[in-house]
């Protein structure tokens, strides 16, 4: 495996967040407390305001979109912004693109040919391929991600399916890989914070067909999901037994982990806090 797909220095873990939980200060802490890049989920706008703040908050992380979802940013107003941010902030911020749900955009019908088409959108802006990721699940769209990008982001996924992920991909594609943490001691409290976590993915087709695809049944998603299930999607308890779940995607094949902290409501920053030692990141300034 390679991470030298892109030229963006993502480092070996990231934070995935919600655009609704990014601030600028807590950008900043993020930042400092060793992180190699911060992945803006919830589907921003084409305009990538959120992203070029948080870039603006900082000065060395990168910064990604985790991601831009094509039904409804405009591809050529989102190439308008990867050109506005590379002038302003050169070589810190890469574009990550997908499909999102089935269930919410009612244009969904074909959505690899969407995905083409709407690279094709990028490669006549001038958009490099180096510089965009694809949310990517199934073995098509992994296959997309290796021959148009820098490589794919999959998200809700297992060690497991990092290891098979990455034999589609190939080696030298970038893999960057989002898992679920709820950090603590408190048993309860963190199985209640991962079931919380994982139950609107519960109701959407994309993901529990890759679930099924590595071995999931009908009966691990009901009833708010399987105690199996719910550890297998996120990884709870201390900091040392979070980072080791974590760093399996690394020995499975993924170049870059995005730590993404149950719940979504709360700040992640002093989970992440936490994590960053054991996870042998070292703090900046």
């Amino acid at each position: 495996m390679s991470s030298r797909a892109t030229p963006v220095q993502l480092g070996s873990f990231g934070v995935w967040a919600g655009s609704w939980g990014l601030t600028p200060e807590r950008a900043a802490e993020i930042e400092r407390l060793g992180y190699g890049a911060i992945w803006v989920g919830g589907s921003p706008p084409a305009d990538l305001a959120i992203v070029e703040t948080l870039l603006g908050a900082t000065s060395t992380i990168s910064l990604a979109t985790g991601i831009v979802n094509i039904w409804s940013s405009d591809a050529r107003t989102v190439a308008d912004s990867y050109h506005r941010l590379e002038a302003a902030h050169p070589g810190r911020f890469l574009l990550g693109i997908g499909a999102g749900h089935r269930e919410a955009t009612e244009e969904y019908a074909t959505p690899y040919q969407a995905l083409g088409n709407y690279l094709d959108v990028l490669d006549e802006r001038e958009v490099p391929s180096n510089r965009r990721v694809l949310a990517a699940l199934g073995p098509r769209v992994l296959r997309l991600a290796a021959d148009r990008a820098a490589g794919a982001h999959p998200y809700l996924v297992t060690p497991e399916y990092t290891k098979s992920a990455r034999q589609v991909l190939g080696a030298e594609p970038l893999m960057a890989t989002e898992h679920k943490v709820a950090v603590g001691t408190d048993g309860e409290q963190t199985k209640a914070a991962a079931r919380g976590a994982i139950k609107l993915y519960l109701g959407l087709s994309n993901y529990l067909a890759n679930l099924r695809r590595i071995g999931y049944s009908e009966a691990d998603f009901s009833d708010g999901g399987s105690d199996a299930l719910i550890d297998a999607l996120v990884a709870r308890g201390d900091p040392e037994s979070v980072a080791a779940r974590l760093n399996e995607h690394r020995h499975a094949g993924a170049d870059h982990v995005m730590v993404h902290v149950a719940p979504d409501a709360d700040d992640p920053v002093p989970a992440l806090a936490r994590l960053a030692p054991v996870l042998g990141l070292k703090p900046r300034g």
